[in-house]
Formats: structure tokens, sequence, C-alpha cells
């Protein structure tokens, strides 16, 4: 039996099909238990509460993004080897995206209604970057990366402590983000100057700041 080649128009509809399921109400299955099921709940009062949905809003958002920058170099990217680990990291990313989305439910918030935004736009960056330069694609995610566990060592400073729940899945993403963003360094990821770094911090800033309130 002859295994068909995927041709580029296949290529393009599995990268729809990807942005719809990732969009949808329903994530995919994560493959690993959420570490938010083994932790012990607690009350939260409706202070804590408001601010532990803004942060897990931000997060789910974030891994909206990831998995729309990973899809789009994998789109461009000419090495094969390259593709499979953006391949490989977005799956990985699937169980941060259910484990926010889960968390969300569980607090009674929603997430966020800018994430088709967000999407398409890093969808956009990625597909570029792979355009121009694997190595260029692979400095892009670990830059990404690197801010990434900026802001989940942040939220695990301001998360309520009493939301052990949200504070084991934030803790659980940073690790998976920090081999993530050292996977993609040694892979031959270029240094990003300080200033291309500032820019992206901007735009980091306003998906977090939008995504925390909508």
């Amino acid at each position: 039996m002859h295994t068909r080649q995927l041709t580029k128009l296949d290529g393009l509809l599995l990268q729809v099909d990807r942005a719809l399921r990732t969009l949808a109400a329903e994530p995919p299955a994560p493959a690993r238990l959420s570490p938010g099921k083994t932790a012990e709940e607690h009350t939260l009062d409706e202070r804590e509460k408001r601010h532990a949905i803004g942060l897990m809003r931000v997060n789910h958002t974030g891994e909206v993004c990831a998995q729309a920058l990973y899809q789009g170099q994998a789109l461009t990217t000419k090495l094969t080897s390259v593709r499979n680990e953006m391949e490989q990291a977005a799956d990985e990313e699937i169980d941060h995206l259910a484990w926010c989305q889960d968390r969300l439910k569980q607090l009674g918030g929603h997430t966020s209604l800018l994430n088709p935004l967000w999407y398409g736009l890093s969808f956009g960056i990625g597909a570029t970057t792979g355009l121009i330069s694997d190595k260029l694609s692979l400095g892009f995610v670990s830059a990404t990366e690197q801010q990434v566990c900026q802001h989940l060592e942040n939220h695990l400073e301001i998360l309520p402590e009493n939301d052990t729940k949200s504070r084991a899945i934030v803790q659980k993403m940073l690790e998976d983000e920090g081999k993530h963003a050292t996977v993609a360094k040694e892979a031959g990821g270029l240094e990003f100057p300080s200033p291309v770094k500032g820019l992206m911090t901007l735009i980091s800033g306003a998906m977090t700041k939008t995504s925390y309130h909508i």
C-alpha cells in the first residue's frame, strides 16, 4: 500500500483545521494529565478569583499564540528537522492550552475574545520568519519562550497563594517552556539583539494587558 504524499493544499487545510481546533470552545484533548488535577482546591474570595481568571486567561492566550507561531513556522521552514521540532513543540503546547482552558472553566471565567486576532498575528510572524531563514525562525522561538518564562515566573509571584491548582499548572508550563527555549537555541537559533527583544516585549505587553480584561 502506497502512502499519498501531502500536497501544499493538504498542508494548508491541515493548518486551517489546527487553527479552528485551537480557537474552538473545546481544545484538543491533552496528552498529559493537568498538574492542577492532583492539587488541592481552596476557596478563593471574589477578588482573588477575578485576578486568577485574568492571569489564566493571559496564559491561555499565550498558548494560542504559541500554537499559531509554531504552525506558521512549520508551514514555511525549509529543513525537515526544524519542521519536526516545530510540530513537536506545538503538540506539547496543546497540553498547556487545554490545562489553562480547563482551569478557566473551573474558576468560572472565559477565554479571551481577542484570541482570533492574536492567532492571526502570531501565525503571520511564524510563517514570515520561517520563509526568511530557519536560524531566524529558531531564534524567534527561543526569544519568545524566554519572554514567556519571565511572564510565568511573574505569575507565580502574583497568583493567589491559595490557588494551588493554577499555580501547579503555571509551574509545569514554566518547566516546559524553558525546555523549548533551550532546544531552539541549541538547534541553531540566532541570538536576537536587545532592540528586537524590546519590540517583542512591547507586543507581548499589549497582548497581556488586553487578554487580562477581555
